[in-house]
């Protein structure tokens, strides 16, 4: 059988787009409508034996990464997983480790399910999108009742059994405007590893529903939460987008997709076994193959899905190649690029404004990081060097009396200037 000479992801999807949740902004929903009427939205053991053999044979190993995604996978229920293990052990070489990974909203966990996830070193990608009046907001089950204490209970449980989620918060027009509440509940929860995604969510009219985040308030948001980690909270989180900008700013390339150059290794496979371009694509025209019939290192390398990522590079427009933060964006996911530029050529992000604010703002602090990076130092040195020179720069103000002169240099007393809008620094 075939094999890849470079790994790839699959987002398997056990029970297709069947969910417990009605979030206002999921995407996936409505793929039920690519199936007749009566379909049964559950992969078939055959189906589940035919994906790990092929996901398995393609992997250049000796590390196997599995990605069970919704939908909601957890409603396929705990034997499931079970016959995944069986089928694992069976097929894998007997040096090579499979990894799973499960991305769920976290409703069904109790602790049955987290001791399992435990005992089978399961990865857990849970979503939340912080306090109970945001998350909330969009995030409520198929009756309209809301999720979020039910949530920060499968949080707890998982801590409570040493599995430390990575966290899925959404950028919506709900929580962008709350950069610093969202963030720091995620601090005080005890989370390790955090994840924003911009939500975008096309209408019917051609422009984007209410929920989508607006390019300036993703910017915002996303300049306000690490100007609050770079100084304070480096060794007690993960941010990703934080993480990829260094390897970036390293000189190596983006993880994240929405990052990288090109796309086309993250393939989506459904319940009854097609294999689609990517999560955001399983449309029709975007279907590839089928894992029944099909090697998936052949799907993944094959000429139709290279074009599919490549059309990511090669389909920038002007602007997007003379732009000095290409390196660090590349345009961002594909999904998004319905926007015009000014001069009207199309195919540029509609979150580009958001996207330069931010990488922008963050340059010269990645530029430092990455120079202590390469002289061995902790790139979390930074914060006390921000803490050193800030508080250099911020002597002047601090030591300044209401009747003496501003020191901004106005010439008018410190009480009729700046003091009003003064804050010191921490």
């Amino acid at each position: 059988m075939p094999t890849t000479a470079t790994p790839f992801v699959v987002m398997a999807k056990p029970l297709g787009p069947i969910c417990n949740l009605n979030c206002g902004y999921c995407y996936y929903l409505g793929k039920t409508n690519l199936f007749p009427a009566g379909e049964h939205f559950r992969m078939a053991d055959d189906v589940l034996e035919a994906y790990v053999r092929s996901f398995i044979e393609a992997s250049p190993g000796p590390v196997v990464q599995f990605v069970w995604h919704g939908g909601e996978p957890t409603l396929i229920g705990l034997e499931f997983y079970r016959r995944v293990l069986e089928l694992q052990k069976r097929h894998a070489p007997a040096d090579w480790t499979c990894v799973n990974n499960l991305q769920t909203n976290g409703v069904l966990l109790d602790d049955e399910w987290c001791a399992f996830l435990a005992e089978h070193r399961f990865h857990v990608g849970l979503s939340i999108d912080g306090p109970a009046r945001l998350h909330d907001a969009c995030r409520v089950d198929n009756s309209g009742r809301p999720t979020h204490r039910q949530v920060t209970r499968a949080l707890e449980l998982l801590q409570r059994h040493d599995v430390h989620p990575d966290v899925l918060c959404t950028l919506t027009a709900v929580t962008a405007p709350h950069p610093v509440e969202v963030y720091r509940f995620f601090l005080d929860h005890g989370v390790r590893w955090l994840q924003f995604l911009p939500v975008v969510q096309r209408s019917s009219g051609g422009g984007v529903s209410d929920l989508s985040v607006t390019p300036e308030a993703m910017g915002a948001f996303l300049c306000t939460v690490f100007d609050e980690w770079v100084r304070h909270d480096m060794r007690r989180i993960t941010v990703q987008t934080f993480a990829e900008c260094l390897f970036v700013w390293m000189g190596q390339p983006a993880s994240l997709c929405t990052m990288a150059e090109t796309c086309g290794r993250a393939l989506a496979i459904e319940h009854d076994g097609s294999v689609y371009s990517c999560d955001h694509f399983v449309e029709p025209e975007h279907r590839i193959g089928d894992v029944a019939s099909d090697a998936l290192a052949t799907l993944v390398d094959g000429r139709a899905q290279i074009a599919f990522g490549q059309v990511k590079r090669d389909g920038l427009p002007e602007r997007c190649r003379e732009c000095p933060v290409l390196a660090a964006c590349n345009g961002g996911c594909p999904k998004d690029r319905f926007a015009s530029a000014a001069d009207g050529e199309e195919g540029l992000n509609y979150l580009c404004a958001g996207y330069r604010q931010f990488y922008e703002h963050v340059a010269p602090y990645m530029t430092r990081m990455a120079a202590l990076a390469r002289l061995r130092e902790p790139v979390s040195s930074i914060m006390a060097e921000l803490k050193l020179k800030e508080a250099a720069a911020d002597g002047p103000w601090r030591d300044a009396s209401r009747n003496d002169p501003c020191p901004c240099g106005s010439g008018r007393k410190f009480k009729r200037c700046c003091l009003p809008t003064y804050r010191p620094r921490p």
